[in-house]
């Protein structure tokens, strides 16, 4: 068995992974062909990834120009601690309110705490100058080097 097929994530793990961390980095192409990289706040659509952020932010200009981008998670100091999720695809801009206001929501549940009326309106309100983002995913690189059992 190769070393990359030892660190290699399966689905349930990977998605573990994902909802149990909470700052993912954000990589889009400026339009001078630079990359703009951001960290952000995520959420989900189902199972889906997805963010909001202001509606006139570089990223939504980026997005909308051009919408490939790249995503990562990343946990770990040591390098028997280090896993990670790479997410190659596009983003897809949503300037609907329903779908602004399910990430908002999302979002709102997994850093501040449970959804209730006040946070929905909250949420609507804040939602109002944003825009959802939705990554659909075209492929997945993963690691997790605590599998190696300290061994390099």
């Amino acid at each position: 068995m190769s070393r990359r097929d030892q660190i290699r994530m399966t689905e349930d793990e990977r998605s573990a992974f994902l909802r149990g961390r909470h700052t993912m980095s954000v990589a889009t192409m400026g339009g001078d062909g630079r990359i703009h990289l951001v960290a952000m706040w995520y959420g989900f659509v189902g199972e889906q990834l997805a963010f909001w952020t202001y509606g006139k932010s570089q990223k939504i200009v980026n997005l909308e120009r051009d919408p490939r981008m790249t995503c990562l998670v990343e946990d770990g100091e040591a390098y028997d601690e280090l896993r990670g999720v790479e997410l190659v695809g596009r983003g897809v801009v949503s300037r609907d309110p329903e779908v602004v206001q399910a990430v908002g929501e999302s979002t709102w549940e997994r850093y501040t705490g449970p959804v209730d009326d006040q946070a929905r309106q909250a949420v609507a309100v804040v939602g109002a100058k944003r825009a959802a983002v939705l990554i659909e995913v075209d492929k997945i690189v993963d690691w997790d080097h605590t599998k190696l059992g300290g061994r390099y």
